[in-house]
């Protein structure tokens, strides 16, 4: 593993600005997954407080999707059930720079997982987007509102520099045609500092690591520092493609998802505020969610999912015929993964079988 794993190659598209996040209304930025949103819960409950309130409050940065992506927007088909996009991004501007390799414009969505939650909230599904998979871009708006044509076979993880996170929304919705409720973004320090607050995360390998981050198979309770390296591994770990990347990510969600769950936060009102301090700095969200209350109600509404039973999927994908850097979707097992999405039913065996991973 190296820290530029997930620095494209001479082929891969660079083209960014600073502009992503720029028009973001300041109110700073948003959480990592769903399960920071009972960070919140637990801070409104435990009576931190209006300060307390009003500072966390104005962490939090948002982006209207419906005003921003417009009319062209799949419908709702169960409306009990919840799709929320979490994005990683891996830009090294400001305080990032600091945390890897130093100050590079940009920043692009190395990290995507489009959580869906069923109607009744009891369990959870997260779907892995590779970053390398080539996809048809709609035409969008930048955060400036300049308008992003359409265009085909782009990397998926180059439209969040292009055309920022409401972009990479209406992008997923396009090419699956499920309803995007609401999205999370976070960046690196604030992935460092969460984990830091919360004492460390504990992950099992069933593989090695070898590289910059030395582990073997087995359990290891992981620093904020090494936490960011063990999710950006690629060379080191199994065959060193993207795709056994997304594995290590996918085992870091479920150990930071029970790490929360297992906090005795009700007890300590300093380590509680510190937890959702760290939660709510750095990120960015939809509208929909930008404020404490609106995350405490969804936070109540997600205290049914238990990590133990979330299902990890990662989108069936097959290696381009053009570009055999490159990934694409693999059909018909992709129709009938997000087929089964839209229905709100349960995924089927054949959607789950991409022909492309353990390769690389």
């Amino acid at each position: 593993m190296s820290h530029d794993v997930m620095t494209p190659g001479p082929r891969e598209a660079q083209t960014g600005s600073d502009s992503a996040g720029r028009r973001v209304r300041r109110r700073r930025r948003p959480l990592r997954i769903i399960g920071l949103t009972l960070v919140v819960l637990l801070l409104l409950a435990g009576g931190a407080g209006w300060w307390a309130y009003s500072h966390l409050d104005g962490n939090i940065s948002s982006v209207d999707l419906d005003k921003a992506i417009g009319d062209n927007r799949p419908e709702k088909v169960v409306a009990g059930a919840q799709n929320v996009l979490v994005l990683g991004s891996d830009s090294r501007a400001g305080a990032n720079g600091e945390l890897d390799h130093g100050d590079v414009s940009g920043a692009r969505s190395d990290t995507t997982m489009l959580i869906h939650i069923p109607e009744g909230r009891s369990k959870a599904t997260a779907i892995s987007i590779p970053r390398d998979t080539l996809v048809t871009r709609p035409e969008c708006k930048d955060e400036d509102g300049k308008a992003v044509p359409s265009q085909k076979r782009v990397m998926f993880n180059s439209i969040f520099p292009v055309a920022g996170p409401a972009c990479v929304v209406n992008t997923v919705e396009q090419m699956s045609g499920v309803r995007v409720d609401h999205f999370v973004v976070v960046d690196f320090a604030g992935f460092k500092g969460l984990v830091d607050a919360l004492g460390g995360v504990t992950v099992k390998l069933d593989k090695p690591i070898k590289g910059g981050l030395n582990l073997d198979a087995g359990e290891h309770r992981l620093n904020g520092t090494d936490s960011l390296k063990f999710v950006r591994t690629r060379h080191g770990y199994a065959d060193g493609s993207d795709l056994g990347r997304i594995s290590l990510q996918q085992t870091f969600m479920m150990g930071l998802l029970k790490e929360i769950k297992n906090q005795d936060a009700f007890g300590n009102p300093a380590r509680l505020y510190k937890l959702a301090d760290a939660g709510t700095k750095s990120l960015t969200t939809d509208s929909d969610l930008a404020s404490l209350t609106a995350l405490a109600d969804f936070a109540k509404s997600m205290k049914g999912v238990d990590p133990d039973t979330m299902e990890t999927i990662m989108l069936p994908v097959a290696y381009d015929k053009v570009d055999k850097n490159r990934v694409v979707v693999a059909e018909p097992q992709a129709t009938q993964l997000w087929d089964a999405l839209r229905k709100d039913e349960k995924i089927p065996a054949a959607a789950k079988d991409s022909p492309a991973k353990g390769t690389g």
